[in-house]
């Protein structure tokens, strides 16, 4: 593949990231709305950063479904409650799965162009929250019609393309590479075990924020709040995440028959919102997470839609004139088990780079938050260990890959 839009950053750092919870559909994030969680999160990142609201340049936030009335005016209102000034602009940005790596891509050609020194980014999604929708009763209800409200979280799941769902372009996958159930509940345990250990150990709470009952207060304006189910005062962990051994996977059934992938071996569905902040070189701490070297995106087949990360980190590696060798971690959106291990055939990955705390299986996948969930573990995981280089990918709903390229410099 040689199409594809890449970018090359000269001094461009990811200085802080931070996310909630991700807490299991319908769970206790279930009923907030994304909004709120996004300015949850925006007002922690700048906190722990110790970074003025007043010197935000830019807003940029994500959320892939409407999942309140007020949906459009999303990244205005976290800007604005989070206390950027009023006139620093804010924009709505959206590509599916690989959302939060779009908006670190915007907020670097934002600083490339000179158009901003720092940009707040947030990607928030309340999966629970996604409507039971109707698009073709605005003029009424006529006798006899049939009524066309649908579970609009399922219903998007499916590519009328190729008329296939997202789960089928796995299971399609797997055939191609002749991956087995057996191999996808594998990695689906694996998954968990790593993402177990990771919790036990406190490394996923360096990404975590806890969320707590709060008001928001912006003068002039109408509150907004967080209010958590009755008796629960506070929400710390992710949810999803448990022991899951293999002969318990094997259980359960594939969601098509003769498919491999299973509720087990796919992503969680949880509610979850994340954060971070994108400077100018001469702008950021000496102390920042890493440096955002490049970004690329490229299309491929929808009915393949999983295998995107593959030649999207080709041509990443390519074009940045780096080889796999010189990767030291990936991380790689577990969207179906079969999917990301697809994947590493195709690349032939090293398993003991790739998702070392377990992924989106474990973890849950809150569409617009996951690129930045991988972009922060993926900064913390080279900085601590001493490593260099690290890679961020996903696949794409429709037929696309986006993948980031990390840089730690020891100063």
């Amino acid at each position: 593949m040689t199409r594809g839009h890449y970018t090359a950053f000269e001094d461009t750092h990811l200085v802080a990231a931070v996310r909630t919870p991700f807490t299991d559909l319908n769970g206790v994030l279930g009923a907030i709305s994304p909004t709120d969680l996004g300015i949850w999160v925006a007002k922690a990142v700048l906190d722990m950063s110790g970074t003025p609201p007043a010197s935000v340049d830019s807003v940029i936030a994500g959320s892939v479904a409407q999942a309140s009335f007020d949906a459009y005016l999303l990244p205005r209102h976290i800007g604005l409650y989070a206390g950027v000034p009023q006139e620093v602009p804010a924009l709505h940005t959206q590509r599916v799965c690989g959302t939060g790596f779009e908006l670190l891509k915007q907020a670097a050609e934002q600083i490339a162009l000179g158009q901003a020194n720092c940009v707040l980014c947030v990607g928030t999604e309340s999966m629970t929250r996604n409507p039971i929708a109707a698009y073709t009763h605005r003029g009424g209800f006529k006798l006899g019609a049939q009524v066309a409200f649908k579970d609009f979280l399922w219903e998007a799941l499916m590519d009328p393309a190729p008329n296939v769902s997202m789960i089928q372009t796995a299971d399609t996958l797997a055939q191609r590479y002749a991956i087995t159930r057996e191999q996808v509940d594998a990695y689906a345990e694996r998954s968990f075990s790593r993402a177990v250990e990771a919790q036990a150990q406190g490394i996923l709470s360096a990404d975590i924020i806890a969320v707590e009952n709060e008001t928001f207060s912006l003068p002039g304006y109408s509150d907004r709040r967080i209010r958590l189910p009755r008796k629960i005062t506070r929400v710390d962990q992710d949810t999803h995440i448990r022991p899951s051994p293999r002969k318990v996977l094997n259980q359960l059934p594939p969601v098509y028959d003769g498919g491999v992938q299973t509720a087990g071996n796919s992503a969680a569905v949880v509610d979850g919102a994340a954060a971070a902040l994108v400077m100018a070189g001469t702008h950021a701490a000496r102390s920042s997470l890493a440096r955002l070297c490049a970004t690329i995106v490229v299309g491929v087949a929808p009915e393949i839609m999983g295998i995107g990360p593959a030649p999207a980190i080709r041509l990443l590696l390519e074009r940045s004139g780096l080889t796999l060798d010189d990767i030291d971690r990936f991380e790689i959106n577990e969207a179906q088990g079969a999917q990301v291990l697809a994947v590493a055939r195709e690349l032939d990955l090293d398993p003991t780079k790739l998702n070392v705390h377990g992924g989106a299986i474990a973890i849950g996948h809150p569409l617009a938050a996951t690129g930045l969930r991988l972009a922060m573990s993926l900064a913390r995981q080279i900085k601590r260990d001493g490593l260099r280089y690290g890679i961020a990918a996903a696949c794409i709903g429709g037929g696309q890959g986006m993948a980031i390229l990390l840089e730690h410099s020891a100063e």
